[in-house]
């Protein structure tokens, strides 16, 4: 049996825990942290039915075929995309005894609508070779956009499904008389902000870490992402942090009506889809944004700039501008 704990710091916790439990059965752990032999030795235990409970994080999530795993229990699984527990829900149900998976939350956690509708359609997709409807499905509950904006990441081929389900969208509020929803933050920073392919070899699995982390939303997806990422691949890049955080002040800047962030020579300027000229102004009377922040009247959208302190990362400056407007906003 597999028993999902994502969380390197308390897996151990986690594991003693149910050896506690369970005292007749030997209970085992394993994780990406663990040297290649230690990992090596517990898999080979695992396969060889001397382990009967094996505590693991997703590091168990492809590559690993042991026939006579039959149950699969996750903690927290409204953390997890679809695909990935499409993925994870396959480690069981290699061979001809029947198989169990259970995606377990909290009790008392109040789950996100997406949460909600990525766990019924983990249970009504259950048949053999559902692969594809689940896909079709998390395309659904994603909804349309693009890779963290074109001018960050370069323009990417448009597939069609995706560009389908935005048409879509946009005709059925055009018919409500609705408008329509607004834009996704673009970000164009000079920083680096990649997935290094020395760090992630598999082009798969890059692409796989470049749309989730698109999909960050909140520091909570922000922390829960890193956490997977640490566990499979050791601590990450600079590149691979500044992507996060770029994720992070997309979402941020959304919510306060910035549709796009671009920095020029020695200054950030900021596209507003409307702006709040009260907000503006108590943050530009601040200490540290005196004689840095200028509205732009001759621009065709209102547009902010600001001057960049020498010498401090622009993705900082940017963040911490953004909370501050972010704040006054709430005044």
């Amino acid at each position: 049996m597999y028993y999902l704990h994502n969380q390197v710091e308390t897996i151990d916790q986690c594991a003693s825990a149910i050896q506690r439990r369970i005292p007749d059965i030997t209970v085992g752990v394993a994780h990406g942290q663990m040297t290649e032999a230690a990992l090596s030795d517990v898999m080979h235990a695992m396969a060889d039915g001397d382990i009967q409970v094996l505590v693991c994080t997703t590091i168990i999530e492809t590559g690993l075929d042991i026939p006579n795993a039959n149950t699969l229990i996750i903690e927290n699984a409204d953390r997890f995309g679809l695909s990935q527990l499409h993925q994870l829900r396959g480690r069981v149900g290699r061979s001809t005894r029947h198989a169990y998976a259970y995606f377990t939350y909290r009790p008392d956690k109040s789950l996100t609508e997406i949460a909600e509708k990525r766990l019924s359609a983990i249970r009504d997709f259950a048949e053999f070779g559902s692969g594809f409807k689940i896909a079709m499905r998390d395309l659904e509950i994603r909804g349309s956009g693009n890779l963290l904006g074109a001018e960050q990441s370069g323009h990417m081929m448009s597939v069609g499904y995706d560009m389908y389900l935005k048409l879509l969208d946009e005709a059925i509020l055009e018919e409500k008389g609705e408008k329509p929803r607004e834009p996704e933050c673009t970000a164009d920073l000079n920083i680096t902000a990649n997935i290094d392919p020395v760090y992630v070899s598999q082009g798969e699995e890059r692409m796989d870490l470049y749309r989730r982390m698109a999909a960050i939303r909140s520091q909570e997806d922000a922390d829960d992402l890193l956490d997977e990422i640490i566990d499979r691949y050791g601590d990450p890049p600079k590149g691979v942090l500044n992507l996060v955080d770029v994720a992070l002040l997309r979402a941020k800047a959304k919510a306060v009506h910035i549709r796009d962030i671009r920095q020029k020579a020695g200054e950030i300027q900021f596209v507003l889809t409307s702006m709040d000229f009260s907000a503006l102004t108590r943050v530009s009377e601040q200490p540290e944004y005196k004689n840095r922040l200028q509205l732009v009247a001759a621009a065709k959208e209102p547009t902010m700039r600001l001057t960049l302190t020498k010498g401090v990362d622009s993705l900082r400056q940017c963040k911490a501008f953004v909370e501050k407007y972010a704040q006054a906003l709430n005044c």
